[in-house]
């Protein structure tokens, strides 16, 4: 694609006046573009330039390289992603464009056209330099810091109504030590989530999408689909845990001043919507206004900090102490040390999941990437700085309630104990002037750190100033909590497995900025992420890996057509290496033979029957190469372009390999191809080929590097496979004037549009895309090659489209044995464990042929005779030398009677087999001295006559089937 778009820039450089470039190295001219109007022109600047015009001048970051002109020097805008600026891409000329221009100015050109590619670049700066301009200015979107964008962002989203509803009452269940103990535990995930996520947000720029992106181009869209759904659902859970809160507190307000809207229940909606909606208003007004709106949040939790620590310093008056509130008290801080595990919800790790929400916010900075100054550093500096405020700000107030309120309180008056009482007091209220232990006992108290929500509110110095934060009811908030904790750790545990697997694969291209991290905290934070999962919520944990193993599949059927260069891609590439080397150390075996086929398609799009042939019985199975021989007269290598080719097989579900190569001739190629292709053990042993129609038009070098293709293919030891259709394989001229009888459009496969014009669009569906009913296979096993004429039928028949088909064995026997003979083979194919439907001993094949198809034969090989007897010696010598792939009446004579069994063989096969789905012959094998036109005639003669698709197939006469279990 280079090439092309590196032409039409210089295409569009003709209307431009031509510059004249000096290779003068003591004073080059510099080049400047300037705008005028809606033409861009071009000036020649001395080098006497001012230094602020040298440094302004956006050509002097384009400067040519010093072996050309036409080449550039290294530049940021070659390597910038055009989709992501919605800009067009600068790019460097392509080696075409290289290649030509130095020709031409080798040739002494000083004309315009050897500097068209300089003057293009120019064009577009002055172009761009037109959209930069005063007359031209556009809004830029707003971007944010690593304190507003970031920091302040993901503290926000930390604190929230855990903190203030939940954070007490967490304190009173698990005391003050296991308190912190959940907190640093919640934070070891949160911090080691948040160095993968650093890691990751600074391997190359971030763009829009936040966690979802970098997950996704980091594991590839088969897990960044799924958790991207999985982390909208937690952040919406997340959205609905606030809202509550939020709502309810607003509701109770009303209450308290007897102005209900509807009831308890109807309030909380109608106030929940109306927040929502405000929220949403919020976020349509953009980012500037959602930005404002988060630095009034934040000074409103600000200052509820310090109404909080400011109320813990004021002395308690009576009515706070009847809650339970009485400042610092050392025998508070000690009673609240340890825990008191109390109700159905008393254990550590269901404390955890209630309180693990408040930490989920570490990834609010990353979900706006996008609007993000510099993400690489912000996500990194402005996410660890609120994860240590956040983790102070917690462990501060859990320890300052746990030092100032009681466990349990009952809120009355009446409750405090004159200075010399005698009634019975138990407990640390005692000593403190309280006599709580009526309700302690009955467990009716109604206040203290264990039976209150609101005890922040009750601490502060102005208590109302913290309903501008939250409040909610325990049931609500205790069943949602764990649910989001589930999906948020689950949401962790990938962002960690992401930057382990990225890591480990060595990809060059994995280059964080942010050095401090590790793959293996990146390990333990996914490994550990998964076990709390469990241990919190075992069957939530269960329903979030269903939906991401649902939704995964789902991303891998649809196979989207992306390419992030994920490290799922790197992986794939280190197991095949690592197994390539692996597998060169292992030495053959004939059970573990597979076919592995180069096959000479040329473009696969036109030869789709050959393709989905042997796509048929090497899927999953064996290795595949579509091999195309580009001669000298056709398209250069970069014309045709490898990737329309992948992906037009991947698009036909063909797992194959495309190579092409360059040769003068048919033999040459598959010759180089045969010796250069695949990789240590992973290389082809059969070489496919199409069966030459048009032989009898066809130039004598034609037919002789087709026949030699053959032969070479047979020295070098491959066996040899020749498919024929009755209308042949090329379905360039059938797609030009009318369908090919033997294909019809498949409806059911679409076609890419984003596939060239130089690529056939529309998929073809072939006979071997089709279910072959209950139709025969019949191999007709003339020559023992090893088995590989029996196993390719037995591939066939694993298909889902030839399990039905009944697999027939012909071989030659006589009249007299015909029973033995029949048994035997029965029993050679029970030993190799293959379910053939019958074996058919043929008696006649010594028959003579009828004369009328012995007749056909002579007059096809007739053009391609000699004809001695018409000649003299000399004469004859001479064309025998000049023509040695012309059959000499010596030749004929001597080989006659295999011609004649070929013709018999053939008057066998449309005998028994007019109705097969496939019919496989073994392919003979010639002695070097056969004529190329007498052996091509015996191929024509052998597969002639039959509706169905003939493959001529020969092993290398090596075993490829045992039925020895070593």
């Amino acid at each position: 694609m280079g090439h092309r778009f590196s032409r039409r820039k210089l295409d569009g450089t003709e209307d431009l006046s031509p510059g004249r470039f000096s290779v003068s190295e003591e004073a080059p001219p510099h080049y400047s573009s300037y705008s005028t109007g809606s033409e861009t022109a071009v000036s020649m600047e001395t080098p006497t330039r001012r230094p602020s015009e040298v440094v302004n001048s956006r050509q002097d970051n384009r400067r040519p390289s010093i072996y050309s002109t036409m080449d550039a020097m290294p530049h940021l805008e070659f390597y910038a992603n055009a989709t992501a600026t919605g800009r067009i891409r600068r790019s460097r000329p392509s080696l075409e464009t290289l290649r030509k221009a130095v020709d031409d100015a080798e040739s002494g050109s000083n004309t315009g056209d050897s500097g068209r590619g300089s003057v293009s670049a120019l064009q577009e700066s002055g172009n761009e330099s037109k959209e930069n301009g005063a007359g031209g200015k556009t809004a830029q979107p707003v971007r944010f810091g690593w304190v507003t964008g970031v920091m302040v962002r993901c503290m926000l989203n930390i604190w929230g109504v855990i903190l203030f509803l939940r954070l007490s009452w967490i304190t009173s269940q698990a005391g003050i030590l296991l308190t912190w103990l959940i907190i640093l535990m919640s934070v070891l995930v949160t911090s080691i989530t948040a160095l993968s996520v650093s890691a990751i947000s600074t391997n190359g720029r971030v763009s829009s999408g936040g966690a979802y992106f970098m997950i996704s181009r980091t594991l590839g869209p088969e897990l960044g689909g799924p958790i991207g759904v999985v982390f909208s659902f937690a952040n919406a859970l997340a959205c609905a845990l606030n809202t509550v809160g939020f709502s309810e507190t607003v509701r109770d307000l009303l209450i308290e001043y007897d102005s209900q809207i509807v009831d308890s229940i109807n309030d909380v909606r109608i106030i929940g919507s109306i927040t929502v909606t405000v929220l949403l208003l919020i976020s349509l007004a953009g980012m500037e206004w959602e930005s404002k709106t988060q630095i009034l949040f934040f000074l409103v939790l600000m200052v509820s900090f310090i109404n909080y620590f400011v109320g813990t310093l004021i002395p308690a008056t009576p009515q706070k102490q009847s809650i339970g509130v009485f400042g610092y008290r050392s025998e508070i801080f000690l009673e609240n040390l340890f825990p008191d595990w109390r109700g159905p919800e008393g254990d550590f790790f269901r404390m955890f999941a209630i309180f693990f929400p408040s930490a989920i916010g570490i990834l609010a900075g990353a979900n706006i990437s996008g609007d993000l100054k510099e993400p690489e550093i912000a996500i990194p500096r402005g996410t660890l700085m609120a994860i240590f405020w956040t983790t102070v700000s917690y462990l501060a107030i859990s320890s300052t309630v746990g030092a100032c309120v009681l466990r349990d309180a009952s809120g009355n008056m009446n409750d405090s104990l004159p200075l010399n009482f005698t009634e019975a007091c138990e407990g640390l209220s005692c000593g403190l002037g309280w006599n709580f232990t009526e309700c302690q006992q009955s467990g009716t108290c109604s206040f203290g750190l264990s039976n209150s929500f609101q005890v922040l509110i009750q601490v502060s110095g102005f208590g109302p100033l913290i309903y501008a934060v939250f409040k909610c009811k325990k049931a609500e908030l205790n069943v949602i909590a764990p649910l989001i904790s589930n999906f948020f750790l689950c949401s962790y545990a990938l962002i960690n497995f992401s930057c382990f697997h990225a890591s480990n694969t060595n990809s060059p291209g994995w280059r964080p900025s942010f050095r401090y991290f590790s793959p293996w905290t990146g390990l333990f934070g996914a490994v550990i992420s998964v076990v709390l999962m469990f241990l919190l919520t075992w069957w939530a944990a269960l329903i979030a890996f269903g939906l991401i193993i649902f939704l995964f599949g789902y991303v891998v059927y649809k196979k989207p057509e992306v390419n992030w260069g994920s490290s799922v891609q790197a992986s794939t590439y280190n197991m095949a290496l690592s197994y390539s080397v692996s597998l060169a150390g292992v030495e053959d075996h004939v059970k573990n033979y597979r076919p592995q086929c180069l096959v000479l398609t040329g473009p696969p799009t036109l030869r789709p029957a050959l393709v989905d042939f042997v796509g048929s019985f090497t899927k999953n199975v064996s290795l595949m190469i579509c091999g195309d021989i580009l001669m000298d007269d056709e398209k250069s290598v970069s014309q045709r372009n490898s990737n329309e080719m992948i992906k037009w097989l991947n698009q036909r579900k063909v797992r194959s390999f495309y190579t092409s190569f360059k040769a003068s001739d048919l033999r040459e190629g598959a010759r180089h191809l045969l010796q250069a292709s695949g990789l240590g053990k992973m290389k082809p042993n059969i070489l496919v080929m199409g069966f030459k129609m048009n032989w009898q038009e066809s130039s004598s070098k034609g037919i002789e590097d087709y026949i030699n293709t053959i032969y070479d293919a047979f020295d070098s030891n491959h066996g040899v496979c020749v498919l024929r259709m009755m209308d042949g394989l090329d379905i360039r001229d059938e797609l030009e004037t009318e369908v090919n009888q033997a294909f019809e459009v498949d409806e059911a496969i679409e076609s890419d549009d984003q596939i060239s014009d130089n690529t056939v669009n529309d998929q073809i569906k072939t006979v071997f895309q089709s279910k072959q009913g209950k139709k025969t296979i019949d191999v007709y096993w003339i020559s023992d090659d090893g088995g590989l004429t029996l196993l390719v039928p037995y591939l066939l028949t694993r298909r889902k489209r030839w399990r039905r088909s009944k697999v027939r064995v012909f071989i030659i026997g006589e009249q007299q044995t015909m029973e033995n003979d029949r048994k035997e083979m029965k029993t050679l194919l029970q030993r190799f464990r293959l379910d053939v439907h019958d074996v058919i001993v043929m008696t006649d094949s010594e028959r003579p042929p009828l004369a009328k198809n012995m007749r056909r034969f002579e007059e096809m090989l007739a053009p391609f005779r000699l004809n001695e007897g018409q000649l003299d010696e000399r004469t004859a010598q001479q064309q025998r030398t000049e023509f040695p792939w012309k059959v000499t009446d010596k030749e004929m004579d001597a080989l006659r009677l295999k011609s004649e069994k070929k013709v018999r063989l053939n008057e066998i096969i449309r005998r028994n087999s007019k109705y097969a789905a496939l019919v496989l012959v073994s392919l003979p094998v010639p002695q070097a001295d056969c004529p190329s036109s007498l052996y091509m005639s015996w191929l024509d003669t052998l597969s002639c006559g039959l509706h169905c698709p003939v493959l001529l197939i020969r092993g290398n006469q090596q075993n490829v089937m045992t039925f020895y279990c070593q």
